[in-house]
């Protein structure tokens, strides 16, 4: 994109995510480059200049910003912590208190900040949560209440019984009938992204800076009637292999199954979105086309803006007739790193 230098520092003045990944910054009197969004104080506009990318910027002599960390991918989960989560998902018994956390030379309140922020819940709600689902899922499979509940890390039976039903509303002798979406947060080199499954098949994939990802969230929940929890799902471990593969250039198509969430008219909509080759781009119109029905145009870009499962439901290779990039939830510097990736030529 051939964005002007007054374009570039007003983004970064007025800290617009929309232009991470898109430039970054160099301050020319304290030799920093940073990310659109830092929240240092913003230099004067004669002492900065912008760069494509953190090599053009480290040539150049500067260093990156020690608040935003320009080098770190967005969002990215720090290791020490997914070393813990890896560790809570080969196995949801262990507790990890405040004196284990201090033993590997981790700050309590630093966990307890990041999993609010990053999880809307702290670090021990996150943990009992990882409990609770792998009980749930032990349960539906025949396992009894009282051995899952003491597999699973607890000391007393009530005790399981009442977080049991704190979660899901019903006694775990009664939960037959619930329904549990796994959710999970993955790395990608765009960036931290949230991945949920039914025992069906992926049924979203956002990237976490999504502003609709609260809303459809709460739209996945109320129509599958479910519950969504932080847990494992076997559909996980193939999206993650098949993402990095896509995103090293070894794959152009998916196969982990989906699980679509919508309207029947927007499924077909996402559907003909499968079809769309790797390396090419369609535009609404053609959608439409393909669908049967020229004069639902509009329609066509709304059920695309509804689509939960990015990438695997590839709506970034849809452009605007004229051949602008449109709008894109993950936002448009993601369109056009994805494009490219696929070698998809932009004019």
């Amino acid at each position: 994109m051939n964005l002007s230098a007054d374009i570039m520092y007003n983004a970064s003045y007025n800290k617009d995510a929309s232009f991470e990944g898109i430039f970054w910054m160099g301050v020319k009197t304290t030799g920093i480059f940073c990310r659109p969004t830092c929240t240092a104080r913003k230099p004067k506009p004669e002492n900065v200049e912008f760069f494509d990318n953190t090599k053009d910027a480290i040539l150049k002599g500067y260093r990156p910003c020690k608040v935003c960390k320009p080098l770190e991918k967005l969002n990215e989960t720090p290791k020490y912590i997914q070393e813990i989560i890896n560790e809570l998902s080969d196995n949801p018994s262990l507790k990890f208190k405040d004196y284990d956390l201090v033993k590997r030379g981790i700050e309590p309140a630093t966990m307890r900040r990041w999993f609010l922020k990053n999880h809307g819940i702290t670090f021990q709600a996150y943990q009992r949560m990882f409990r609770i689902n792998s009980a749930f899922k032990k349960i539906q499979k025949g396992e009894s209440v009282t051995e899952t509940a003491f597999e699973s890390g607890y000391e007393s039976l009530s005790g399981f019984n009442e977080s049991f039903k704190n979660v899901f509303g019903v006694s775990p002798k009664n939960s037959k009938n619930q329904i549990v979406i796994d959710l999970k947060r993955i790395e990608t080199p765009l960036g931290t992204m949230y991945a949920a499954a039914t025992e069906n098949g992926i049924c979203m994939l956002e990237f976490t800076d999504r502003k609709m990802l609260e809303t459809e969230l709460k739209h996945l929940s109320k129509s599958l009637n479910a519950n969504i929890i932080q847990g494992d799902n076997p559909f996980f471990d193939i999206l993650e292999k098949e993402l990095s593969e896509y995103f090293e250039g070894n794959r152009t198509e998916f196969t982990v199954p989906l699980d679509f969430v919508g309207s029947d008219f927007q499924k077909k909509v996402w559907e003909i979105l499968m079809k769309i080759p790797y390396g090419q781009t369609w535009s609404y119109a053609k959608q439409a086309e393909v669908l049967g029905d020229r004069n639902k145009v509009r329609a066509v870009a709304n059920a695309n803006g509804m689509n939960k499962i990015s990438i695997l439901v590839p709506c970034h290779r849809v452009i605007g007739s004229d051949g602008n990039l449109t709008g894109y939830g993950g936002g448009i510097w993601r369109k056009q790193k994805l494009l490219e990736l696929e070698k998809v030529i932009l004019f």
